[in-house]
Formats: structure tokens, sequence, C-alpha cells
């Protein structure tokens, strides 16, 4: 974990863009409340929230200046894998470590156990049907549950060798199914169950008429989180692999979705360095209908941890700070206009001025 950096903001006289910049920036490495507020909600943060920090004037249509940051619920070891299902109106995640998946229900905040044991479950999100999909570390695969109370598997193979340990999950109108398979959840026995890694970490499809499994790309060191544009025609992914790989870089990697069923032509999307504080890693990110990309970011500590939202064009242009790292994000609630974070130990939400792109 590295310490973060004390913010200069470089010489007195600057054009005016830089100046603004370089004020804002200011801003982030000394937060207003994350060290002062009162997450259980006791005592009420004052309007705007201060933790909800606009870098760009493009953020604001975003902001909603007079919602808070809420802590809805904390005590788990490790949040990975919201996902919001619109028909039961309630919020889904994995707590890893401790091999359950929790509820949150939208009607009155109630919280509790959905599954126990959950295959030390990762990713979560619904398909087209309506249907639970989740990467299992613990047992390697992808499931699907099924309306009858059983379940399906979706993936644990390909060319025969058991898979890593399959961590988010995506799909498509096309009813193809997309994860990634990074290996952490064999990597220790902290999130799963050593084992040797048998294939190269990465991204694969499973095409959702015949089951078929392909592998859509290698090419990046520890593929995590991943997202389509609104409009399908490209692939964010995350890529973690700095925790292990030495020379790995930390952004986030674009590609162009063909015919729905592979990629071509990846290139660098986002770079997860912020001036006067370094770079943190990219987790799980999701898009919103404008092609804005929402990051769950950390590993840099107060002033980075939170989520990082960027335009399509890569450029960082808000943040909603946390006192924990975020591991992923989902939009959701009625309107899907509200954004759920899991955040280590806990779940924070927020509402924003956009929607989610995808049904979840």
């Amino acid at each position: 974990m590295r310490t973060p950096e004390q913010f200069n903001p470089g010489p007195a006289v600057l054009p005016q863009r830089r100046l603004f910049l370089s004020a804002l920036a200011g801003a982030v490495a000394a937060p207003a409340a994350l060290g002062q507020r009162d997450w259980n909600g006791n005592n009420p943060v004052r309007y705007p929230d201060p933790d909800i920090v606009t870098l760009d004037k493009r953020f604001a249509k975003y902001k909603t200046t007079n919602t808070p940051i809420k802590r809805l619920y904390t005590g788990m070891l490790w949040a990975e894998g919201p996902a919001w299902n619109g028909v039961g109106r309630y919020l889904v995640w994995s707590d890893i470590p401790n091999n359950v998946q929790m509820r949150y229900l939208d009607d009155d905040g109630h919280v509790s156990t959905m599954r126990n044991p959950a295959g030390n479950s990762n990713g979560n999100t619904f398909d087209w049907q309506g249907r639970q999909l989740s990467c299992e570390h613990g047992n390697r695969r992808v499931v699907r549950y099924e309306p009858s109370g059983g379940f399906s598997v979706i993936a644990d193979k390909f060319q025969s060798k058991p898979l890593n340990a399959p961590n988010d999950i995506v799909v498509h109108p096309d009813g193809g199914i997309w994860f990634t398979d990074p290996g952490y959840g064999i990597l220790a026995a902290y999130e799963g169950n050593v084992a040797t890694m048998e294939l190269k970490e990465a991204v694969y499809r499973v095409d959702g008429k015949t089951g078929a499994i392909d592998k859509v790309t290698d090419d990046l060191y520890k593929p995590n989180g991943l997202c389509f544009s609104p409009d399908y025609k490209k692939l964010y992914i995350a890529d973690t692999g700095a925790t292990h790989y030495p020379d790995a870089p930390k952004n986030i990697r674009v590609y162009d979705v063909i015919d729905g069923k592979s990629l071509r032509n990846g290139r660098q999307a986002i770079g997860m360095e912020l001036s006067g504080k370094g770079a943190g890693l990219a987790d799980g990110i999701r898009a919103d209908k404008d092609g804005n990309i929402w990051v769950g970011a950390g590993w840099v500590g107060p002033g980075y941890d939170g989520v990082h939202v960027f335009d399509p064009g890569g450029e960082r242009i808000g943040m909603i700070l946390l006192p924990e790292i975020c591991a992923n994000l989902c939009f959701g609630g009625a309107k899907r206009n509200r954004l759920f974070m899991a955040a280590s130990q806990s779940i924070y939400a927020v509402y924003v001025e956009t929607q989610g792109a995808h049904i979840t």
C-alpha cells in the first residue's frame, strides 16, 4: 500500500485553467469530511456533500447537490460484486472471505444473508431473463441460479483445463456472457482455495445459445472489472496485474467489439495516475448512459480511494471519496440513478444525476 504524497499546487502564477484544476486537486488532497463525518448517520453532513468532488465542470451535471453519500451496511471482510435486481428491488453482493452473498432490500433497508455458502463468489450480475450469474472463486466457475432454485454451471473449463478463478461478469443483449479470469481466488486461501494456475489470465465469452466458450483476449496482466459502452460497441477492462507483476500498468484498456463476439484494437483508455497522489488500482467499472466510466479505485489512501469518474475520452472529471478502498460498484434503484459501492468492509450509496447504461 502506498503512502499518499502531499499535494503541491506548483507555481503561483499559472494559466487560468491550470490554476482552477490545481485548486480542485488541492481540495481532493485534503477532503473536508472524510476524517470528520459520522458514517452512522447520527450527525448529518452539510450539503453539498464535500466528498463528492467536481474536478471538471462537465461533472457538475451528474452531481446532486442536496444528497449525501450514505453507508448502508458494514461488517464484511471484503465486499465485491454488487448487482441490482430491478424486479425484486434489491441489491446483492459478495463477501468473499466469509463465503456468503448478502442482500439489501430497497423497501425498508433490511440486510440479510441471501446465500451461504456461496462458492466464495466475487462478481455478480443478472441476465436478460432476470437470472443471477455469479463468479465463484472457490469452485473456479461461473454459475447461473435458476428459477427452480437450482443452478447451472455456465463455465468451469477452457480447452479441458480448469479456469483459474472467475472474477467479474457482464452480459450482452445477444445472450453472450463475458467474464474475466485473473486467478486471485487460487492464489491465497483467504478468498478461495490455493491451486496451480493452468491457464494464462484472460477474458472469455460464453455463447448464450450454444454454451460454447471462447477466449477473447489474454493481453492483460490480470483482467479484472469489465463493462460495455452504452451501445455495446466497446468493452472496457481494468488491469490489476500490478498486484503480482511489477511491470503491469495501472490502467483500463478498451477494445472494439466485433459482431458481439470478438475483440479488436486494444488500447489504453484510462490511466489511474492522479497528480500529487500517485496511481492506484481500478477494480470494478460501470458505464452510465452518456458513456462516462465510473471506476472503483483504491490502494493509495485518503483523497484517492473511492470512485473515479472519467469522460468517454478518458479524462477524470469527478470523484466520490470514501473512507475505504472501493472494489466494485453498480447503478440501481427504481430509476437506476443510485450508485451502490462495495468498499472493503461496507456498502455505500449515493444518488447521481445520470443512469446506468445497462440492466445492472
